[in-house]
């Protein structure tokens, strides 16, 4: 395993041994392309890199020598086109095969990639290329997303460059392309937030960064030669890093790339899991939750030994069920796209449905008050901070690219502050309460809208569910469920009491939803996640949203308080 080489040891015996040596061991002037790729091509240059395919039936194998070579090339067409060390380039490549030799060729460079979405209207490219300083754009050559990228360059002297460009290069540059120096601290790749609560804000990271993705493919995802790994991230968002390329070319795996068009369905998953034979499987729980919809019953997954979830709170429904289509125990990480993953469920313990899990080696985590006191006491909620009294850990993003305020506030009091919520409970494990903002503070109790959600999900009625709060004269805030209903089930009075009740029945009182509101759809991020925020927006615009649906219930003040 090429993992080993920035590691102290070879072994670890035990959780404790992992956490005291770990912590990787970064090299000067590292970089990943030369440091890594090509001498992984030069010892082992038939060893599968990448095995590509789309939903037309396309495959295709990189070893890693193709990867060294090509990316070599690439480098030198990115060069002749006046790109230059420092410069920002935007790529909307989906999940073509280009992205993954393009981010060698730029790290070959030290041209700054930018992933993006091929989601993106042309206002929010606009905003990226505004606030980028970009020099170029780099694109797969398709109607929709061309035709947006040129309504925001308009007249000005960016540069449009295509994937085929991009591929036909390969053929026609050199194929070999000298050293250019960098420092660890100069940044590497730029990804934009995907802005749940504000403005998407530009992560930058340095040339350590692939590295930190030794605990996220090795120690989390539990990676080893001969893997056959598969993460379905986009290419646009930074959990590509995290689950197709560097911590997993480090442990020996060859990345799945599936570049679907169109939208997905579980059976084109499962599908692509049998045909690949894939033996590990990365994905957030959205997609968990569809995959146990479907029967799986007719797919070979004997293959398959590994699953991995990230990207929001795991329910523990959805962990059982999968668990029991598969045999499979769901491994949960979390990290945000400021660091690599941060908690997760290591090898030396037993997964707990919904849990975090512990720290990674080289991720001093402590929860804060909201004084920044350190809570010692299980059970507690506080918000996940990392200390930085030993320096910061591998891994972690070197600052908020041309915005010193928001670097500022989040490195702070020598802690890097996350902004998310969780609790730890006798045993060591942490358990992901929600975002500072999502957290609901009603008569004194501070409510992860997580729980309840989970606790809602399990009733037969439910398929999607996001918890908020509201305003209240009394509690300061309550507790509100926006609801999508399984098919066969009609929102109406009865199943409002109905689902109250199981809240109640289950979990502490003061946390069942007072108000609930059925919908056709709960409002998303084009990553995924639950817009929380704007729930909370447009219910302030609905003045009188407590008081009817109180009524349609009839509860009064005193029965509500039982």
């Amino acid at each position: 395993m090429f993992a080993t080489r920035f590691l102290s040891k070879d072994k670890f015996e035990n959780y404790n041994d992992y956490i005291e040596n770990g912590r990787p061991i970064v090299p000067e002037h590292f970089n990943f392309a030369y440091d890594v790729i090509d001498v992984i091509a030069s010892e082992t240059p038939n060893k599968p890199a990448i095995i590509w395919t789309d939903d037309s039936g396309e495959t295709i194998t990189f070893t890693f020598s193709d990867l060294s070579r090509e990316s070599n090339a690439v480098a030198n067409y990115l060069v002749s086109r006046g790109l230059k060390k420092g410069d920002t380039v935007l790529l909307f490549l989906r999940r073509r095969w280009e992205y993954w030799i393009l981010m060698m060729a730029m790290h070959r460079v030290g041209i700054i990639p930018i992933p993006s979405t091929n989601q993106l209207k042309c206002e929010d490219i606009k905003y990226r290329i505004d606030a980028a300083a970009a020099r170029a754009i780099i694109a797969f050559d398709d109607g929709h997303i061309v035709n947006e990228i040129k309504n925001a360059i308009g007249d000005s002297d960016i540069m449009l460059i295509s994937n085929t460009e991009v591929a036909d290069s390969i053929n026609t540059m050199p194929d070999t392309f000298e050293r250019i120096p960098n420092e660890n601290s100069d940044t590497m790749v730029i990804y934009f937030t995907s802005g749940t609560t504000d403005m998407p804000k530009m992560v930058a990271h340095n040339y350590a960064y692939p590295l930190g993705h030794i605990n996220t493919a090795v120690f989390w995802q539990r990676l080893t030669d001969g893997d056959i790994h598969f993460t379905l991230s986009e290419s646009g968002w930074a959990k590509c890093s995290w689950g197709k390329m560097y911590g997993q070319w480090l442990a020996g795996a060859t990345v799945f790339i599936f570049d679907v068009a169109g939208i997905f369905t579980a059976h084109d998953l499962w599908h692509a899991i049998s045909a690949h034979h894939i033996t590990s499987f990365c994905a957030p729980p959205t997609v968990y939750k569809m995959l146990i919809h479907a029967d799986a019953s007719k797919y070979d997954l004997s293959h398959l030994k590994k699953a991995d979830v990230a990207g929001e709170a795991l329910n523990p429904e959805v962990y059982e069920r999968f668990f029991d289509m598969t045999g499979i125990k769901l491994h949960e990480g979390f990290g945000q796209t400021e660091t690599c993953v941060q908690l997760f469920t290591n090898q030396w313990i037993e997964p707990k449905p919904g849990s975090m899990g512990m720290p990674a080696a080289g991720w001093d985590i402590k929860l804060l008050d909201e004084n920044g006191r350190q809570i010692t006491e299980d059970g507690k909620v506080g918000e996940i901070c990392i200390s930085l009294e030993h320096g910061r850990p591998v891994g972690m993003f070197e600052k908020y690219h041309k915005n010193e305020k928001l670097t500022a506030n989040a490195f702070r009091d020598g802690y890097y502050h996350t902004g998310d919520v969780a609790y730890r409970d006798s045993d060591g494990y942490y358990w992901f309460v929600g975002r500072n903002d999502d957290l609901i503070k009603s008569s004194g109790y501070r409510i992860s809208p997580f729980e309840v959600e989970s606790v809602l999900l399990e009733h037969p009625a439910v398929r999607e569910v996001a918890v908020t709060g509201v305003p209240d004269p009394t509690r300061g805030q309550a507790v509100k469920a926006t609801i999508v209903l399984n098919k066969y089930f009609q929102g109406n009075d009865i199943l409002i009491r109905q689902l109250q009740d199981h809240v109640r029945n289950r979990t502490a009182t003061y946390k069942y939803p007072r108000i609930i509101e059925f919908v056709d759809s709960l409002p998303m991020t084009i990553s995924g996640k639950i817009r929380r925020a704007l729930i909370r927006t447009l219910d302030s615009t609905k003045k009188s949203i407590i008081e009817p649906i109180k009524n349609t219930i009839g509860l009064g003040k005193d029965e509500e308080e039982k």
